[in-house]
């Protein structure tokens, strides 16, 4: 079988593999599609992401979908020909949470992530014709959701997540400050949680146009000179940019809430914090998730589409090219699809 496999930075190859079996407890997936993330890039173009550093080939990929082609020995209430998708989070070890965390697992100290160099070996991703995965982490698609946008389950989960640790949406004004495929989808999740108005902004006009099919209210073209709106009750920030904090915090109302969704940089960077003292704002932090891929699968069935999302679609043998538009800010790219399976 083909896989997406990064030996180092720069160095994306499309490798032949043996097609897994699947053992007890496990199910041989035969995989139709794949979402280009962050984390993907991040291996092809620097051998890590964050503070995973490759020491090893990685088979990229964990946004995928597709369908069941065996079980293996005691996996029960799946069938062959399935339509399914994929939970890419598996824990390591028996160690419990303390209570202030209970049952979120997202917390947990040691988390094996498809397509991650977070361990040594690491965890294969799921970039490839085909798969074996856990039946534990199999996520059935409900009728009239195809593979596609099964694939997307997984970053509308992070969304869900982040507009989950607010603890009330509904009748708030919300802004989401960056429009990429997450920042896009947290709009969804607002709106999906009741939100009375939500403002979408980013620097593109690419992407505040799928931000605007995806549910926002109004967008801010911050390259053209708009400007963040005041008085915000919620606001999302989904760039990652540090120097969008200062602004961010200033667009939020006094006693708003700020709920970080980008990844900051892990090095010491300059930001302007002071309103979030003089504002009392809550400053909170969203990571992965933890069951919301349930939640997400539901919305997909009830009629939440995500293919405004999706802007490009490559075959999987153009991988590196794929990788190369979804890193390109001018390309104006949103999600960037990879087809997994093999052309009939």
């Amino acid at each position: 079988m083909k896989a997406v496999v990064v030996h180092g930075p720069g160095d994306l190859r499309i490798d032949e593999r043996a097609i897994p079996v699947p053992g007890r407890g496990e199910v041989l997936m035969a995989m139709e599609w794949g979402g280009i993330c962050g984390s993907d890039i991040a291996y092809w173009k620097k051998g890590a992401s964050g503070t995973a550093a490759l020491a090893h080939p990685l088979v990229l990929g964990h946004e995928v979908a597709g369908r069941i082609a065996g079980l293996g020995e005691g996996v029960t209430g799946l069938v062959e020909g399935q339509a399914v998708t994929v939970h890419p989070a598996q824990l390591v070890g028996d160690g419990g949470l303390p209570s202030r965390i209970a049952g979120r697992t997202n917390l947990h100290p040691r988390v094996r992530y498809f397509g991650s160099a977070a361990f040594d070996p690491h965890t294969d991703g799921g970039f490839s014709e085909f798969r074996t995965v856990p039946a534990a982490q199999i996520r059935a698609l409900p009728e009239g959701v195809d593979t596609e946008q099964g694939a997307l389950a997984e970053p509308l989960a992070v969304a869900l997540h982040a507009a989950g640790r607010v603890p009330a949406l509904r009748g708030r004004t919300v802004l989401v400050n960056g429009c990429g495929p997450i920042g896009s989808l947290v709009v969804a999740a607002a709106r999906l949680g009741g939100a009375d108005t939500v403002v979408a902004a980013d620097l593109a006009s690419a992407s505040l146009s799928v931000a605007k099919a995806m549910g926002a209210d109004e967008t801010r073209d911050l390259s053209s000179g708009d400007v963040l709106p005041d008085d915000m009750d919620v606001v999302f920030e989904a760039s990652g940019a540090a120097a969008a904090l200062g602004p961010v915090l200033r667009a939020t109302a006094k006693a708003g809430t700020v709920v970080q969704v980008g990844n900051l940089p892990g090095t010491a960077v300059p930001a302007a914090l002071g309103d979030l003292v003089t504002r009392e704002i809550t400053w909170i932090g969203s990571y992965r998730f933890v069951d919301e891929i349930d939640e997400a699968l539901r919305a997909l069935r009830d009629g939440l589409d995500v293919r405004p999302l999706i802007t490009h679609r490559f075959p999987l043998e153009r991988a590196e090219e794929a990788l190369a538009v979804a890193a390109d800010p001018g390309s104006g790219s949103s999600k960037v699809m990879l087809r997994l399976a093999a052309e009939a």
